[in-house]
């Protein structure tokens, strides 16, 4: 076995940090296209157990890997992201490879066009492994949902890894990427990081481009980073945001950099710790993890204090009814005649129409379309839709509120650690209120971190979400920072 295969299989067998790795590679101790070849042996011996790898991109991944060893070879600076083995979210799209959206609906489906996020991660300089399994359409919390079958948490694999992001959080959690992108719209980056004990970033909504995402809810949907770090997960947000000619919703504000950001010290921050996350429902051994986080900030030089977030009751309610309302207007292009799933029991347009998307669809994404058109439809539109847009500016406000008085909100990113999977498939409710703590953040656009924050005694991750002002990115990593420094 040539030098180098064992040289990446060492990289591979223990997790490397982001500049670990684009540091061998710049050295000459390990090749890109060898450190790829490793990762995809690696996948290919992990992934029939976990199912978070739906397709591969072998081809794509080796000839970026050879790239990288090109400049390497000439000396040539390499990029932020140099060689860096990446999984993505299947919701967004990549040329010439399978974009399912975790849908029967899209079995099949090769766009003709990247996703910008994508185009700047390779930019960068990633290596793009493959897409990774998710609940279909990103609708849910479990990562049950697919059509593809459910990941299993690498942590415990009789547990869901949290959804929708499912994928990407246990790809980088059984190390079968040293980082990946999901998507978040209600908690799906966040909720997926803290059941899997790894680092997930909602930026603020405008904050990455949105450009060749497969939309749920266009007013909530983001796209961010999963990392084994705070500062690799800043290093992959600062690759990929930024203004986006082609997504007019992208903001031209200036993107900081993130990863020198969060190697400033978090001491002399102000902490704010909202009584409502920790009421009635959090489980005692979350409380008592997150208390240690607390206790943590404190010691590292942080001022805390509580605050008050009175309407975050209201957050669930209001969050089911915005994001399917946008999910019914959103989904209708599926209809079975341009692209994607048609029913060969078709016998008219009508039932073409009909049987394709009821079959196309599974439970839960139908369940989400009938809400959000019943909650469209003439004579519950000011009822449900626009009482729920009018709540959602309360909650934005209540938010800008606060963050006059500290500088970043920390609460527990779930109120209970990785569940077992199927304990919840039969109680909707139930799986929407895993939701409770993060739906919040989402309506108001603010940005967030989660971090881990301790173990359950069973073993099982806990996470701390740490949220900042809108384009306060900054803040909340070097609070995050704080928090890993820590080691809960």
């Amino acid at each position: 076995m040539p030098t180098e295969t064992k040289t990446a299989s060492h990289y591979v067998e223990k997790p490397q940090t982001l500049a670990a790795l684009r540091e061998g590679i710049a050295a000459g101790r390990v090749k890109a296209v060898d450190l790829a070849h490793a990762y995809y042996a690696r996948i290919d011996a992990k992934n029939p157990a976990l199912n978070v790898y739906l397709s591969a991109t072998r081809e794509r991944a080796l000839a970026q890997a050879a790239r990288i060893d090109e400049l390497a070879a000439k000396g040539d600076p390499l990029p932020a992201l140099a060689g860096a083995p990446m999984g993505i979210k299947d919701v967004l799209v990549m040329q010439g490879a399978p974009s399912t959206a975790g849908s029967k609906m899209l079995k099949g489906y090769e766009p003709p066009y990247d996703c910008t996020a994508v185009t700047r991660l390779e930019a960068a300089g990633a290596v793009l492994l493959g897409k990774v399994n998710c609940d279909e359409f990103a609708m849910g919390s479990s990562n049950e949902n697919s059509a593809y079958g459910p990941v299993r948490n690498p942590v415990d694999t009789e547990r869901v890894p949290g959804g929708s992001s499912g994928g990407s959080a246990a790809a980088v959690a059984a190390n079968l990427a040293v980082a990946t992108l999901g998507t978040d719209t209600g908690g799906s980056i966040r909720q997926p990081a803290s059941f899997c004990g790894v680092v997930g970033v909602l930026p603020t909504w405008g904050r990455v481009s949105r450009y060749g995402l497969i939309a749920f809810a266009s007013s909530l949907d983001r796209i961010g980073p999963f990392a084994g770090n705070v500062r690799d997960a800043a290093t992959v947000l600062g690759a990929i945001a930024g203004h986006d000619t082609k997504d007019a919703t992208s903001s031209a504000a200036p993107v900081e950099d993130y990863a020198a950001e969060s190697d400033k010290p978090a001491a002399g921050l102000r902490i704010g710790v909202p009584e409502e996350y920790f009421s009635e429902g959090l489980d005692a051994e979350v409380r008592a993890a997150i208390e240690k986080g607390i206790a943590a900030l404190e010691a590292a030089g942080c001022a805390v204090k509580k605050i008050s977030l009175p309407h975050t009751k209201y957050a669930v309610p209001t969050y089911y009814l915005a994001a399917t309302a946008e999910a019914s207007a959103n989904l209708a292009r599926f209809d079975g005649v341009r692209y994607g799933y048609r029913s060969a029991r078709a016998g008219t347009l009508a039932e073409m129409y009909s049987r394709s998307r009821d079959e196309g669809f599974g439970a839960e994404v139908k369940r989400r379309i009938f809400l959000g058109t019943y909650a469209l439809s003439a004579g519950y539109y000011d009822a449900y839709y626009r009482k729920a847009q009018q709540v959602r500016r309360i909650l934005a406000e209540e938010f800008l509120r606060a963050f006059a008085e500290v500088d970043a909100i920390v609460t527990p990113t779930s109120p209970f650690p990785a569940f077992r999977i199927r304990e919840k498939t039969g109680d909707p409710l139930s799986m929407y209120l895993a939701d409770i703590y993060t739906v919040t953040a989402s309506l108001a656009g603010i940005c967030g971190v989660t971090t881990p924050c301790g173990t359950t005694q069973a073993g099982l991750p806990v996470g701390m979400q740490v949220l900042a002002r809108h384009m306060g990115e900054s803040t909340a990593f070097r609070v995050a920072r704080a928090v890993e420094s820590a080691e809960i």
